[in-house]
């Protein structure tokens, strides 16, 4: 009997002692069920093999040679991994739609003993849902937003009024990118249903009766859109500003960005790309500021000639008044712990 994907909390619930994704690893790395592992039944490359016979020779071809590798990569997977689980195990498997793939490997499980059920409709169907909340819904969280000038070392400030218990939504940390034109963070951004299965996920554990501290943000992040219910959420949400004095933010961002600032060629690169909005003149200052290991110096500058403007520009649009406005003073670990407390006194 096929199990019927509802909600993600359910899905937690129904207690599966392990969640098998047999699609190929290209599928499972642009996105997959939260907690999946995968074992591929078709590799990459046998995927592409056996969709091109199916598409220019005859699917009946096509279903022939798929068998004898599914059932190769099933028995390999057995082998490899799952020979120590007792007659008890319990685990949901799914491939794209819910089909040949993972009926395949499914079968051979319940044939061996093991209490294995196929996710109806496969992984489309954990895809339709996240589209259904992040697309078509309306999220029921009172959105709090933390805003405040670049460098007021927001992010930092999220992770510690989590510990303090309250709800948190690290966008930049899902999004793996750090906002602004300094940008991404080592190794790549996820793809966006990897990015949205990861949001659906966070927000599924949160109580709707409290609220939810998130970081300002555009509507995008690095490469990545907010969803359409986030967005809308967050965009009219009440927020909470935090101040801190341009010198204390040089400070932090050399501090915080010291991996971007020591690699001069990719700074370089990316400093270029604003000299259709900021001006030779001035991008020549900030390349002599970077060549010369200036870094809190550039950083100033930065603040001064770009950060500060682009944020004064937006902020006309913010007609409303803050909840509050938090002096982050010199954005030192004490200072952000005090600055930490204050916000979530005005949380309520």
């Amino acid at each position: 009997m096929a199990y019927t994907l509802t909600d993600f909390p359910s899905l937690q619930a129904e207690g599966f002692d392990t969640i098998i994704d047999v699609r190929s690893p290209a599928e499972f790395a642009e996105d997959h069920l939260p907690g999946a592992i995968n074992m591929p039944v078709l590799s990459n490359e046998e995927r592409a093999e056996v969709g091109t016979i199916y598409t220019q020779e005859s699917p009946f071809k096509a279903r022939k040679i798929g068998a004898t590798r599914v059932a190769r990569n099933a028995a390999m997977a057995i082998e490899t991994h799952l020979l120590d689980y007792e007659g008890g195990w319990r685990p949901l498997v799914y491939c794209w739609r819910g089909g040949q793939r993972s009926g395949s490997f499914t079968s051979i499980l319940q044939q061996i003993g093991w209490r294995a059920q196929v996710l109806e409709g496969g992984y489309q169907s954990w895809r339709r849902h996240v589209v259904a909340q992040l697309y078509e819904g309306t999220l029921p969280f009172k959105i709090i937003r933390l805003d405040g000038y670049t460098g007021t070392a927001k992010t930092k400030l999220i992770k510690r009024v989590a510990l303090l218990g309250v709800q948190t939504l690290d966008l930049e940390g899902l999004a793996n990118h750090r906002g602004s034109v300094l940008g991404d963070v080592d190794g790549d951004q996820p793809s966006q249903k990897g990015f949205e299965t990861a949001l659906l996920t966070h927000l599924s554990v949160f109580d709707p009766s409290k609220p939810v501290l998130v970081e300002a943000e555009s509507a995008r992040i690095g490469t990545l859109r907010l969803p359409p219910a986030l967005w809308v959420a967050m965009k009219d949400s009440p927020r909470i500003v935090v101040e801190a004095s341009p010198q204390h933010r040089a400070r932090f961002l050399a501090d915080a960005y010291a991996d971007l600032f020591a690699a001069t060629q990719a700074l370089t690169d990316r400093l270029n790309h604003l000299r259709p909005h900021a001006g030779h003149a001035t991008v020549d200052h900030w390349l002599t500021l970077l060549q010369t290991n200036q870094a809190q110096a550039l950083a100033l500058a930065l603040i001064s000639d770009h950060y500060d403007p682009a944020y004064a520009r937006l902020a006309k649009s913010k007609s409303a008044a803050p909840l509050a406005t938090i002096d982050a003073g010199d954005l030192t670990d004490v200072a952000l712990a005090a600055a930490a407390r204050a916000i979530v006194a005005h949380l309520g």
